[in-house]
């Protein structure tokens, strides 16, 4: 055998243990992000159930500072998280993201008030059905999904300004189609999201990095399950008469 021969079957099977070993790694960090992603939403919705039950949601209402400073402290987290989360501890990361499950779950314990038990489980397990197929294709395609990425952040922008426009109007003609826009838009980011976590996974260079990068990837996944399920709850949930 030749040295050229030797040295090109050598280059293949290092090139063979090189992916093993990044498939393997990828697995881990993905599970680490679905991990992070499903205790937050577990998190969130304990709170969420024990503060309508506790009177605690109804208490922040009466007091409309106080609610506002828990309706916006989460968006307050995000940007930490957004801009300073390289100066930051792997610790000091994990504590943010499960404060911020926390307050979330504070501000949507309404939920429980508005609608039935019943209606509100149905509407989580078609939600968490609809995000595993939608983030399976996102692990799974070989499409590259990047070039829809400003077609989505444009949709969410313009669900937000809608939004906003129809706290004045109260259409409920445009709070329909509002939510019909939104299902569309954050099944697209769901599969949008899970295929840039595995390219962010393989930007990582240390096990710190990868351990903050996962929970910005469970961040991502946490938000689009959350607003997935508000919107098909608006669309199928049964309110109590």
């Amino acid at each position: 055998m030749s040295d050229h021969h030797a040295s090109h079957i050598t280059g293949l099977a290092s090139t063979k243990i090189e992916r093993a070993e990044i498939d393997s790694g990828l697995r881990q960090f993905l599970l680490s992000v679905y991990n992070y992603m499903g205790s937050g939403l577990a998190l969130t919705g304990i709170v969420a159930y024990g503060a309508a039950e506790t009177g605690l949601y109804a208490l922040l209402v009466q007091t409309p500072l106080l609610f506002w400073g828990v309706v916006l402290a989460p968006l307050a987290l995000v940007f930490l998280l957004s801009f300073r989360i390289e100066k930051m501890s792997l610790g000091a990361v994990q504590t943010a993201f499960w404060s911020y499950a926390c307050l979330v779950g504070l501000s949507l314990a309404g939920i429980f008030l508005i609608y039935t038990g019943v209606s509100v489980a149905r509407t989580f397990f078609i939600t968490a059905a609809t995000f595993l197929a939608t983030s399976l294709y996102g692990y799974t395609t070989r499409t590259d999904l990047a070039r829809f990425g400003s077609f989505l952040m444009m949709s969410l922008f313009g669900i937000i300004i809608a939004g906003l426009v129809n706290l004045f109007l109260a259409s409920s003609t445009l709070q329909l189609a509002i939510s019909v826009i939104g299902v569309i838009a954050f099944v697209g980011l769901t599969a949008y999201d899970t295929q840039r976590i595995k390219w962010i996974y393989l930007e990582s260079d240390s096990p710190v990095v990868a351990g903050k990068k996962a929970i910005m990837g469970a961040l991502a996944l946490y938000l689009d399950f959350l607003n997935l399920f508000i919107f098909l709850l608006q669309l199928t949930a049964n309110r109590r008469s």
